[in-house]
């Protein structure tokens, strides 16, 4: 394990706060969370993703916040340090390289659904999209994905500029990064709800969401909003105890939690406040699942006066959304690689780049040229996946949940109580620390894994 490089740190605390939403907030949130509403009833699914990000998200993202902080190294070592001083085994460490593998998995298809924002900003941006009907809007997307050399493109295009703010390392690159990127998307999130509001039906849209019907849930909703919850803040893939590792020991972790879920989930109900005003408007579907963003929004705009300018506004905040999660994802690999070979900043970045860059080859070609190729076609659950769906599948499905749960049993029943205390101010919040506690070792684990089996089982 190499301790010779010296990490950075966060410049203030305002600075990290921006990198941690930034990382939570993400396409889950502005594409998923609409439409994963939509299918499962509004208000009352709402109810219970809110229930699940406080007793099951809120925990883990502590736990990866003060396993970070306390080891001051990449998740691997960080792990493997905390684990030590605890007088535990260092075999902990490989639940941090299977945090490092997942990063750089869902870092190789997220490029894909990176690059498709930044084509609709030009899509929409260049009139390319303007009076175009349903049909018209449906075959323009299945055109850019039937294209190979357009969508390698866009994904190569998200997946260097990534690189880019990630090689410039935490104080230059990412942190001066999110320090405008999230600002922005916040004031258009907020500009396209005022747009929504005058031009969409708003008070449905409010009903719809705020107003649960609670005849509406079974076992289901609460697996697909307890799995929304999870895959909305970014848990699993110890993104955020990388980020961990730059947190000085004045910032408050439980303080520093609250701030982020709460700024991510407004991100998410915004979200919804944007989207369904329009959609029930002008009698689309509001669960018209991945294709309302891509396929209905984009026609919807069309049909309203000023969509010409909020229609690349939107897929510009998508876009603004799909970066700062993706830099986040980079960073667990690339300070790992930096401490394992004492590369500089900047190579490591290019290295962990270039590998997803290879592995999103898979992604990309799924949609055309290897749209036909079922690697695991000959296991009944897996017929007619392709590359882009496996990968899918196996991180969101199987890594992030079982790494999720190993953070928990970790944080909850490995480390002595006095580490995690000092870590969580326990002596200002006792109250907050002992709910912590129970919530780390009993709810999390049991909820992570009900979404781990049912999607195994599904």
């Amino acid at each position: 394990m190499q301790q010779s490089i010296q990490h950075e740190q966060w410049s203030s605390k305002l600075g990290f706060l921006f990198a941690a939403v930034g990382s939570a907030v993400g396409l889950a949130n502005i594409w998923r969370f609409p439409y994963a509403a939509g299918e499962n009833g509004g208000g009352a699914f709402v109810v219970i993703y809110i229930l699940a990000v406080v007793v099951i998200v809120l925990p883990i993202l502590m736990a990866e916040l003060l396993v970070g902080r306390r080891g001051q190294m990449s998740p691997p070592n960080a792990i493997a340090a905390v684990a030590k001083e605890a007088g535990r085994s260092l075999n902990w460490r490989w639940m941090g390289l299977f945090g490092v593998v997942a990063a750089v998995l869902i870092f190789s298809f997220y490029t894909v659904v990176g690059g498709w924002t930044i084509a609709y900003v030009f899509k929409s941006g260049s009139g390319e999209l303007a009076q175009a009907d349903y049909a018209a809007m449906q075959a323009t997307f299945d055109g850019l994905n039937a294209s190979a050399g357009e969508l390698f493109l866009w994904a190569s295009a998200f997946l260097l500029i990534t690189v880019f703010v990630s090689a410039r390392g935490v104080k230059a690159g990412i942190e001066k990064a999110v320090k405008v990127l999230m600002p922005a998307l916040f004031i258009m999130l907020i500009g396209l709800v005022v747009f929504a509001a005058i031009q969409g039906d708003f008070i449905r849209a409010a009903k719809f969401l705020f107003v649960p019907d609670f005849s509406k849930i079974n076992s289901d909703v609460i697996l697909e909003a307890i799995g929304q919850a999870f895959f909305s803040i970014g848990v699993g893939i110890t993104n955020l105890m990388a980020y961990g590792a730059y947190l000085d020991r004045q910032t408050s972790i439980p303080r520093a939690s609250m701030t982020i879920i709460t700024a991510d989930t407004l991100v998410a109900l915004l979200a919804g406040m944007a989207i369904f005003p329009i959609v029930f408007a002008y009698g689309m579907d509001p669960s018209g699942g991945p294709g309302l963003v891509f396929m209905t929004l984009p026609f919807a705009f069309n049909q309203m006066p000023g969509g010409g300018v909020i229609g690349p506004m939107f897929f510009l905040l998508l876009f603004f959304a799909a970066l700062t999660s993706a830099i986040s994802m980079m960073e667990c690999a690339v300070a790992w690689l930096r401490e394992k070979t004492s590369w500089s900043r900047r190579k490591a970045a290019v290295a962990c780049g270039g590998a997803s860059w290879a592995l999103g080859l898979l992604s990309i070609f799924s949609f055309n040229i290897l749209s036909g190729v079922h690697p695991l076609g000959f296991i009944d659950k897996f017929a007619g996946k392709t590359f882009f769906d496996l990968f899918d599948f196996f991180i969101t499905s199987l890594m992030m949940p079982l790494c999720s749960i190993f953070v928990a049993i970790f944080a909850g029943w490995v480390l002595p109580k006095a580490m995690t205390a000092d870590e969580l101010d326990e002596k200002e919040m006792p109250f907050a620390y002992k709910a912590w506690r129970f919530l780390i070792r009993f709810v999390a684990p049991v909820g992570l894994g009900l979404v781990f089996l049912s999607m195994v089982t599904a």
